[in-house]
């Protein structure tokens, strides 16, 4: 269950209360007045963050890596997408839980993202298979391939 829907009305209350208890009209304005700020910011952070999203391809990053290295574990999608500064691809259908989305960057690699509840909960990066001359590279050839060049280099 979200709390902080219920704990953050609560305690919307609980704070103008006290501004009523302790300074009575004035402190409710105030008190008021400062709800209406805090509430105006993160909506101005909302509507900064979605139109550069709106201005950016679908499912598109720079760097799938940067993006996969600088994501945590609970963030909030708006959190991500703030990062990518784009929408992501929905993987998932509308309205379904767990939301998964994916973002695609110019090399191929993309991170697919899971959120439930609009929190994330996982997230795997993917890189496409690299090639040479037609086959794909063996990771433990490079090593030897490297020895054997310097070795002829010294002969």
């Amino acid at each position: 269950m979200n709390f902080s829907k219920i704990l953050i009305p609560i305690g919307v209350v609980l704070f103008v209360a006290g501004a009523w208890h302790q300074y009575q009209w004035q402190g409710v304005a105030i008190a008021t007045g400062a709800v209406v700020m805090w509430i105006l910011l993160h909506f101005t952070r909302m509507v900064t963050v979605l139109s550069r999203a709106a201005n950016r391809p679908v499912g598109h990053v720079g760097s799938a890596v940067m993006l996969n290295v600088k994501l945590q574990k609970g963030v909030n999608l708006m959190h991500v997408i703030a990062l990518t500064k784009s929408l992501g691809e929905r993987l998932s259908e509308p309205n379904a839980q767990p939301e998964i989305f994916k973002w695609t960057d110019s090399g191929d690699s993309y991170v697919i993202c899971t959120f439930q509840g609009g929190k994330l909960m996982s997230w795997e990066m993917t890189r496409p298979a690299e090639e040479t001359d037609g086959h794909t590279a063996d990771p433990t050839s490079e090593p030897i391939a490297a020895a054997t060049r310097e070795t002829q280099a010294t002969s």
